[in-house]
């Protein structure tokens, strides 16, 4: 049974949540890929729809959106997510998880697509923090 953390970004007022699903809810991000998008029921956000943005596993190899699958891959980046070279020219084979959300994944980063009726704190309960 998979569970996650998925940290949803409100790109209105610039915070970012962190939830806990499990169980039904986290089965509806299973088998979804960086880019798609799923209701904001299984977070608690009820007529919002999110927006499948990145992610890490269990050993915190970041999700890439240009490797395919679910799997583990070693790949040779020149940058951008996995690595950040120190000086112009550098590459470096990495080790990132596929695009598509499976049982190893730990955490999924996402943000609001869609707004539905409602404050987002208030709905998830973090308003008086």
């Amino acid at each position: 049974m998979a569970d996650f953390t998925v940290a949803v970004a409100d790109p209105d007022s610039g915070e970012t949540y962190q939830i806990d699903v499990d169980g039904q809810d986290a089965n509806r991000f299973v088998g979804r890929e960086i880019g798609d998008e799923v209701a904001g029921s299984a977070v608690g956000l009820d007529g919002y729809s999110l927006e499948i943005t990145g992610g890490s596993d269990t050993a915190g190899r970041p999700l890439r959106g240009d490797v395919r699958g679910p799997n583990l891959k070693s790949v040779l980046l020149k940058g951008g997510v996995g690595y950040e070279p120190s000086r112009d020219g550098e590459r470096k084979r990495v080790t990132v998880r596929g695009r598509e959300i499976s049982d190893e994944v730990r955490q999924i980063n996402a943000a609001i697509a869609e707004a539905g009726s409602g404050d987002v704190a208030e709905l998830l309960g973090k308003a008086d923090e």
